[in-house]
């Protein structure tokens, strides 16, 4: 048999049915990714990329000692927040959701069971022009936006939980880098049911919301309190907003008691600054809320208005890359005609001084534990209210 015959031969072998049975199948190609970390939770991604599904959580243990002006102390262990959070993209990158559920008993407001808290979709395919349509954060001030798992004190300012607007349902305009400069401008249109989380029905007018960014120095995380990165470059923010709600039935504008004998309009103004650089943070903010009566009177019953104004003053500084002092004031004012409520907590408790320790675990908000102390007195500080309190946060 010649040589090229013998060639044939040996080829025509190693093609037989059996031989090509033998050889393994191609693996298929992957259709999803799962993947995790410590505080960014659990996603579940399609390769296309057309869905993505991240599930995380977040836990915030607490042990809380107050001291009134008269009588014993009081103490109380809880789980202050328990939250449950799905989010994520579909159909493309551009559409994203968020839905976030708050489970402790004190993520309750009083004759409000439901337990959503967040609920929105955004469209982010146009860089100078998004749109959230939803439940969320009204954009307003920083202080109250900022994200609640990177407080470095255990809880908000009195003023802050006072004077700002809360989360709310309607439709968001807004951009995060406005022509293209880097995050240097951003801004913020909002046009909302005002009457505040899980409300129905109410007033017959709406909350009317704008809020302008300047970032001299470029975007960053403007709303994470503190600078865990200890960054070498120094970051500026300065913004200001303005709101009108109008006709609204609730005593703080979003928040507080429902008003039934008469509605006002409320008008809110906002001025803040978020500054961090080599571990220094300092957020500062004024707030104030004017309203189109100080009262209605209905028979007997006279329904008030909360009329008034205030700031905040917030420094931090890293002790290394795991540890922080932070320190704090606030002061809140009631203008002279409004809620004698109001004008009675700003005359025995409108001041606010605080301080606190924060240990990073993880070197970020993510686990980490927090002790704090704070004082609210008027004008006498041998007259205040100081609570201490120690925090675990655990975020999943």
């Amino acid at each position: 048999m010649t040589a090229p015959r013998r060639r044939a031969l040996a080829l025509a072998l190693t093609l037989t049915p059996a031989a090509l049975l033998a050889q393994p199948a191609p693996a298929a190609p992957e259709r999803f990714t799962i993947d995790g970390h410590l505080g960014s939770g659990v996603t579940l991604a399609l390769r296309d990329p057309s869905l993505s599904l991240t599930v995380s959580s977040r836990a915030q243990f607490r042990g809380t000692v107050t001291a009134p002006p008269t009588g014993d102390a009081q103490t109380d262990l809880s789980v202050r927040t328990l939250r449950l959070i799905v989010s994520g993209h579909t159909f493309s990158t551009d559409v994203r959701y968020y839905v976030q559920l708050a489970l402790a008993p004190q993520d309750f407001e009083q004759g409000n069971p439901s337990p959503l808290f967040d609920a929105w979709a955004q469209f982010t395919q146009l860089r100078d022009l998004q749109v959230r349509v939803g439940q969320f954060f009204v954009p307003f001030d920083r202080a109250r936006t900022v994200r609640e798992a990177t407080l470095q004190l255990v809880d908000r300012q009195q003023v802050v939980r006072e004077l700002s607007l809360d989360r709310d349902a309607g439709v968001e305009l807004s951009s995060r880098d406005l022509f293209g400069l880097g995050g240097r401008l951003q801004y913020a249109l909002g046009f909302f049911s005002g009457e505040g989380r899980n409300r129905t029905g109410g007033g017959a007018g709406f909350l009317y919301v704008a809020r302008l960014q300047v970032s001299p120095f470029g975007a960053f995380d403007d709303n994470v309190e503190g600078d865990l990165e200890r960054r070498a470059a120094p970051r500026l923010a300065i913004g200001v907003a303005g709101a009108y709600n109008q006709s609204a039935t609730r005593a703080q504008s979003t928040l507080g008691a429902t008003l039934t004998h008469g509605a006002f309009d409320y008008y809110h103004a906002a001025a803040d600054l978020h500054f961090k650089w080599r571990g220094l943070s300092l957020l500062a903010e004024a707030l104030w809320r004017g309203a189109s009566a100080p009262s209605h009177v209905d028979g007997a019953v006279t329904a008030w208005s909360r009329a008034g104004y205030g700031y905040l003053v917030q420094a931090g500084v890293m002790l290394g890359p795991r540890f922080e002092v932070v320190a704090r004031w606030d002061e809140l004012a009631a203008v002279t005609v409004t809620d004698p409520a109001l004008r009675a907590t700003v005359n025995a408790l409108g001041r606010e001084v605080g301080a606190g320790l924060n240990w990073y675990v993880g070197a970020s908000h993510a686990y980490k534990v927090q002790a704090d102390w704070q004082a609210n007195f008027g004008d006498d500080f041998g007259a205040a209210r100081h609570v201490a309190r120690v925090q675990l946060q655990l975020t999943l």
